[in-house]
């Protein structure tokens, strides 16, 4: 493209880009459910099954053990054979995941079957932010990110309508529901086949949209291979925040129903609106953060400038979490974790966008795995201490909060601290 054509690039030159981004928010919202299916049916599962917490335990670990791992592989799939191929094959995998949940029949299935699954679905952040980096310039990236991230708490939001749904309105059995709700993969695997290209290749986007795609500066490097990639500081400053504020969020989903139970005696399988709440307050922040550093950026400030100073303001909506365990009042509770879970995903909407202001498009993939693998290693730290701080405190989770508060400053300072400049990396 032509110096001419980048300087009139506007964002308003046409809209099919938005389409991908809806895309990605179905591929997000499949991928939630079939994540979050087993825990709301594990209580029952617990009983047919003769499960002790040990079991469960184990289960919940196979999943989070190859959800990390899987990761390191996936990213360097979708590197190698971009987000078309690479995100199908990661469908097909966590897919077949899902539904051998409903041919288990031992502890050992199961975790097997949870193994299957979180390989597969560690290649969909990494597919996410790819195909971001393709359709969308660094002015609006962390936007149309922070569209897609606000999925995954739509996700969980519709875990229990659609078990209801099948269960009870269609009455099927556990299993079933597992074999049948795989379906939504599948349609998924064909939506995503047919309809994902990148942008010169889809034959639907005008000239003047396709030059605000691809205004920014052409990359003169086609790919980083693992042996370079690890030797950037630019990818552990991702790493490094991903390892701090992946189990935050991690604690919530896994924690918040036993919190509302020990302490206001709710279950939040049943009593929905507190989750509800909760979770549309996190999406409210994953887009508006998106949104503020992509204003930013627009309006003349760096994109070092405008990621890390959402960061920062992210971090501070994440304070109030300091104060909940001394509130009796639960309503007010929820609005106080509401808004630090929308801090959480304002933050995570601009860390997410971070690779892609660094890296070449090749090599995206790789750094979100290295990140998602250092995120599912802390987040197996986080439930592990968590379980011990409750032990020893009796139930207190007033130390846990706090602890939370700290490491988005910590994450921001270590950023700054290994990337100054979010500069592009350097390949000799």
């Amino acid at each position: 493209m032509t110096h001419s054509a980048a300087a009139h690039a506007t964002p308003g030159a046409g809209r099919y880009r938005w389409t991908i981004i809806a895309l990605l928010f179905l591929a997000t919202t499949v991928n939630y459910i079939d994540r979050t299916m087993l825990g709301l049916l594990a209580p029952d599962l617990g009983k047919e099954m003769g499960w002790s917490e040990d079991d469960y335990g184990n289960i919940v670990t196979a999943f989070q053990a190859a959800y990390a791992t899987g990761f390191l592989i996936m990213g360097w799939l979708i590197d190698r054979f971009g987000p078309k191929i690479g995100y199908a094959i990661a469908i097909s995998i966590w897919t077949i995941g899902h539904v051998a949940h409903g041919f288990a029949a031992s502890v050992g299935s199961f975790m097997a079957a949870r193994v299957v699954l979180g390989v597969g679905e560690a290649g969909h952040f990494p597919s996410v932010v790819r195909a971001s980096s393709e359709w969308f310039p660094q002015k609006e990236r962390a936007y149309a990110i922070g569209w897609v991230n606000s999925a995954t708490t739509i996700g969980v939001i519709l875990t229990a309508p659609t078990i209801a749904l099948l269960m009870v309105h269609f009455g099927l059995d556990w299993r079933q529901t597992f074999i049948v709700s795989g379906l939504f993969g599948v349609l998924l695997l064909g939506l995503w086949l047919w309809h994902y290209s990148n942008p010169r290749e889809s034959g639907k986007v005008s000239d003047a949209e396709l030059a605000w795609i691809e205004h920014d500066p052409p990359e003169t490097i086609a790919q980083i291979g693992w042996s370079r990639l690890v030797r950037k500081r630019e990818a552990w400053a991702f790493a490094v925040a991903k390892f701090l504020t992946d189990p935050v969020w991690f604690l919530m989903l896994f924690w918040l129903p036993k919190y509302f139970s020990s302490t206001y005696q709710v279950d939040l399988k049943v009593v929905l609106l507190p989750m509800i709440i909760m979770y549309l307050l996190s999406d409210v922040g994953s887009i508006a953060g998106g949104w503020m550093s992509s204003k930013l950026i627009q309006n003349g400030r760096t994109p070092n400038f405008a990621r890390k100073a959402t960061m920062l303001l992210s971090g501070c909506c994440v304070l109030p979490l300091l104060f909940v365990t001394g509130i009796g009042n639960m309503w007010l509770a929820v609005v106080l974790i509401g808004i630090a879970l929308a801090g959480h995903q304002s933050f995570s909407s601009n860390l997410l966008s971070i690779p892609p202001d660094m890296f070449p498009k090749r090599a995206v993939g790789s750094a979100i795995g290295l990140g998602g693998f250092a995120g599912g290693i802390g987040g197996m730290i986080m439930a592990k201490s968590t379980g011990l701080v409750l032990d020893a405190t009796g139930g207190n989770y007033t130390l846990i909060f706090a602890a939370c508060t700290v490491t988005y400053f910590l994450a921001v300072f270590a950023i700054h601290l290994l990337s100054p400049r979010l500069a592009r990396v350097e390949v000799e």
